[in-house]
């Protein structure tokens, strides 16, 4: 009663001041209501709704936003952006869901990293995901690609590398989470990443940086730089299993993939094997080692291969002289390794040399067949400036390279370029466009694809000084958005962002389809809910405590503003498990809970189920709480854990 109460007169004093139109929007047009009317009037029944969860028919999604004007970098508060980036985070470990060209942050994915506001590296569920490595508290991601069918996005997953832990994750695109993670075995410093995409993403590719023994144990050897390799990994993307890795000559930095399905290639910026700087760029020439898909899968099937540190990866062999690999010598320290929209190309880019490398992928037959040598694959070398790193692409045969020292990006004609290469006097450098500064990686929109559509560049920028407020010794990065929809690249936007987004990939909007809320049957919560059957409970309507020794499992619903259950006892010492099913169906109604003074935190989405293990360390009285804003009676929704000393 006293619930009903409270919502009779919040309700009436809401609808006094709302206009008729208003009033008209909320009760007739719910399939066109937003966020603000759904607060305003509909979302109060949820007060008084505790033995019943809200309905989508009681309340349909929010309002659709129009889209943004076609070539304007400006979106008006209630449009959509046409594109979404996926940008990796950096040394914060997770992945950041951009919208292009507002360039607003829009959703922070935890992977490698542990979120306070998620749970992720809290919950029981993300422990189960990050499995043997659920204890490193840390990542360093680098590379996001989508996962593709026929050289297209499919909206399916997004794949990320953890340098610093020599880890792969998935991320599912429908809930944008990570619903898979894998440590890379006989590796050190998993780097370039990159996705098959014909005929589709049957294989994840990702680049071992880091030279170690083979055998890597400790005992003999580990200062015999001779037993030192790098290895390329080939992950199959649904299982999220080691296919099978290729040991090769020097080590790897960048990877891609043809648009055939036949050869990924991959940068080797220390062919020398050094050990430090001075050794590193000894060589007048590293090289770009390519790997031919079919002749690697042929060698798996029939056992030639050896494993390594006790475990059973099949590792084939692609050092010099292999029939799996071919080596492409390039000028020193290559970088970044991108194949052109067209599919006619592979670009490795200088770095230390002033040039881009052009391969043609037509002449990667012949080379493999021993009809022509190695450098006979290179058709263009174009100088651009200083420092190249990395090269995006429009779809009218135009490419666009960042100049790290010249903090510059250099936009030039592809097909100039060889023509330049085989002797013709001909300008193919069309415009070079100041940064701000020292860029790294950029992406074109869709530039990653066979739909290139050349409206939009952005560049990430490594330092930023005086472009923004000062805030310190630490500064922002600087992600530039450049229009190259007209024949001039023009700088359109600033945006500073928190250490450090490596790389990016922008997808138009219509590759993406989100769920607005969980589906019962999700795989990520799956092994919780088998928990609850085998405890004989409905997450869905019981609220139980089950005790199991010193273990205890608590069970509870949660309908805005309230817990299914006002309060637990458990005993000092207890190993205590929380789970908590969120019965509402309305989109963006999120629930949480957290339990004060115990490093207790955790999300619970809409028709989710949400667990987190703890052990009740202090005496007394507990208050748990929801702690994402869920309801107008948000803080109201809380409850008692009882520890008994």
């Amino acid at each position: 009663m006293y619930l009903e109460k409270i919502n009779l007169f919040l309700k009436e004093k809401m609808e006094k001041a709302m206009s008729n139109e208003e009033q008209k929007n909320n009760e007739v047009a719910l399939e066109n209501a937003d966020r603000r009317k759904f607060f305003g009037k509909t979302a109060l029944i949820g007060a008084g709704a505790v033995a019943a969860p809200m309905t989508a028919a009681m309340f349909a999604a929010t309002a659709k936003a129009k889209a943004t004007e076609a070539g304007s970098a400006v979106v008006h508060p209630g449009e959509l952006d046409e594109y979404y980036g996926f940008w990796s985070g950096g040394h914060s470990g997770e992945v950041r869901i951009m919208g292009i060209p507002s360039m607003r942050e829009l959703m922070r994915i935890p992977v490698f990293n542990t979120d306070s506001a998620t749970g992720w590296g809290l919950t029981d569920e993300s422990k189960r995901i990050k499995g043997e490595s659920a204890d490193i508290m840390m990542g360093d991601s680098h590379h996001p690609h989508m996962s593709m069918t026929d050289g297209r996005y499919n909206g399916k997953y997004v794949f990320i590398n953890d340098k610093a832990n020599s880890r792969v994750a998935r991320i599912r695109c429908d809930v944008m989470k990570c619903d898979k993670m894998i440590t890379v075995p006989n590796v050190q410093a998993v780097h370039g990443l990159r996705v098959q995409k014909v005929p589709h993403t049957k294989y994840v590719v990702c680049n071992g940086e880091f030279e170690i023994p083979m055998n890597n144990d400790g005992k003999d050897g580990m200062k015999d730089v001779s037993t030192y390799r790098s290895l390329y990994n080939v992950i199959n993307a649904e299982t999220m299993e080691i296919a099978f890795q290729v040991m090769v000559d020097g080590n790897l930095d960048n990877t891609d993939a043809d648009y055939d399905g036949k050869y990924f290639a991959s940068t080797c910026y220390n062919s020398e094997m050094g050990m430090n700087l001075g050794e590193m760029i000894s060589a007048e020439r590293d090289h770009v080692v390519v790997f031919n898909l079919a002749r690697c899968e042929a060698a798996v099937k029939a056992g030639k291969f050896k494993t390594y540190n006790g475990n059973n990866v099949p590792v084939v062999d692609g050092r010099k002289g292999s029939e799996l690999t071919r080596y492409i010598p390039v000028p020193k320290s290559p970088h970044g390794l991108n194949t052109s929209p067209d599919g006619k190309y592979f670009m490795a880019n200088g770095k230390l040399s002033p040039t881009v490398s052009i391969i043609e992928i037509a002449k990667l037959d012949d080379l493999f067949n021993d009809k022509i040598k190695p450098r006979d694959a290179i058709v263009g070398e174009p100088e651009l400036g200083l420092g190249p790193l990395h090269t995006a692409f429009d779809q009218n045969g135009y490419a666009y390279t960042t100049l790290f020292l010249d903090s510059q990006v250099a936009k030039w004609n592809i097909e100039e370029a060889i023509q330049a290469y085989q002797g013709k006097k001909v300008n193919y450098i069309r415009q070079k466009l100041d940064v701000h500064y020292q860029p790294g990686h950029n992406s074109t929109s869709s530039g990653e694809t066979r739909d290139a559509d050349g409206k939009w560049l952005v560049v990430l920028c490594k330092f930023s000084k005086d472009r923004f407020l000062p805030v310190g010794p630490l500064k922002p990065e600087n992600d530039q958005l450049v229009d190259i929809s007209g024949n001039e690249m023009k700088l359109v936007h600033d945006g500073p962002t928190f250490a450090e987004p490596h790389d990016g990939t922008i997808i138009h909007r219509s590759k993406v389809k989100p769920s607005k809320v969980w589906s019962r049957d999700d795989s990520i919560f799956a092994e919780t809910l088998a928990i609850a059957k085998k405890d004989g409970v409905d997450p869905m309507s019981d609220n139980k405590v089950i005790r199991d020794g010193k273990k205890v499992r608590v069970y509870m619903t949660s309908v805005a503003p309230t817990y299914g259950m006002e309060s637990f006892n458990v005993k000092l010492g207890d190993e205590v498990t929380v789970i908590v099913t969120n019965l509402d169906q309305v989109e963006d109604v999120t629930h949480g809970f957290c339990m004060t003074n115990h490093g207790v935190q955790m999300e619970i989405g809409p028709q989710q189920t949400a667990s987190i293990t703890f052990t009740a360390n202090k005496p007394g009285v507990q208050w748990y709480y929801c702690n994402w804003f869920c309801h107008a009676l948000h803080m109201e929704m809380r409850g008692r854990m009882f520890v008994e000393a």
